[in-house]
């Protein structure tokens, strides 16, 4: 353990030197030692490396901009509370994904989508990640962008869904544009894997009231509906994410979303069937109840959450 000390710290003191040359070969060094040695992670983060990392993030070359987020996204594993301490982090974060489609290399944005992902797996982060709105917008931004590579995508669906956990989070994504992005992901883009990701973020911002009005805006929940119907041969996971969208919308939402659910035609039922019938224990829970406001045409229905 001691020798794995003196080896970080000696690192770390390389991150400050004025060679260039000391500093890439510092990096490279740190991020192998976090990749394959949990124990190291937090060893490296009590060195003092991550005001280094973080001030990495800003640099012009990507060799060193790959190395730094892919040792924060290492730590993040293992030592949460150290990356979120270190003043400046999220707005180094925030730089990377910023310029995603400009000055960042493509691992970097992935890597610090993915630190974020992770970061959000601690609860009591999720409002403070969430109150930084340029964040928010650039990670929208990434799945918008027609030729952002699939991995930032699919880093940036993940981040967006640990943001979206976080219920006042919910009306800051629509905000900034989330519904449209998402929907038209889900109408254009044919990789399940995509899918699956998009819809999981859908259903959770569908748990608020500024849903109803954005998803009228694009058909939403004709869109959902129609990832219900046998027909289109939706994923379990898909059917899922869609149930429990809908069912948060007519949670959330008004008579105009009760509306558009209970008129679901008979494919998009038999979908939700299939749903209690094999899907997870927590979505069996949720179909059910879907079930029964469709079948009863949600006229005297109690719809608290």
């Amino acid at each position: 353990m001691e020798v794995k000390r003196m080896t970080a710290r000696l690192l770390v003191t390389k991150l400050g030197s004025v060679s260039e040359v000391t500093r890439s070969e510092a990096l490279a060094e740190l991020r192998l030692m976090t990749k394959h040695d949990a124990e190291s992670r937090l060893i490296v983060a009590e060195a003092g490396a991550i005001p280094y990392l973080e001030e990495t993030l800003y640099s012009s070359s990507h060799d060193s901009q790959d190395n730094a987020a892919a040792i924060l996204l290492n730590i993040s594993i293992s030592s949460r509370a150290a990356l979120m301490s270190t003043r400046g982090l999220l707005d180094a974060i925030s730089h990377v994904l910023r310029h995603h489609a400009t000055n960042s290399s493509p691992f970097a944005v992935q890597s610090s989508a993915a630190t974020l992902h992770s970061l959000l797996v601690d609860d009591s982060y999720r409002p403070l990640i969430g109150a930084k709105r340029d964040i928010l917008y650039s990670l929208i931004e990434i799945i918008k962008r027609p030729n952002s590579p699939p991995r930032s995508v699919k880093d940036a669906l993940k981040a967006l869904f640990g943001i979206a956990l976080f219920p006042p989070n919910r009306a800051s994504l629509i905000g900034l544009g989330a519904v449209a992005a998402l929907f038209s992901m889900v109408l254009k883009d044919g990789r399940v894997g995509i899918l699956e990701d998009a819809t999981a973020v859908i259903a959770q911002i569908a748990g608020c009231e500024e849903s109803e009005r954005e998803f009228w805006k694009v058909s939403g929940a004709k869109v959902l509906v129609d990832l219900l119907d046998v027909g289109t041969g939706s994923s379990e996971r898909i059917k899922e994410n869609a149930v429990g969208a809908l069912l948060n919308l007519v949670r959330c939402g008004g008579g105009g979303a009760v509306k558009e659910v209970t008129g679901m035609g008979p494919g998009a039922v038999e979908g939700i069937r299939d749903v209690v019938e094999n899907g997870s224990a927590k979505g069996k829970s949720k179909g059910i109840e879907l079930l029964k406001i469709v079948e009863s045409g949600a006229k005297e229905w109690d719809f608290a959450v």
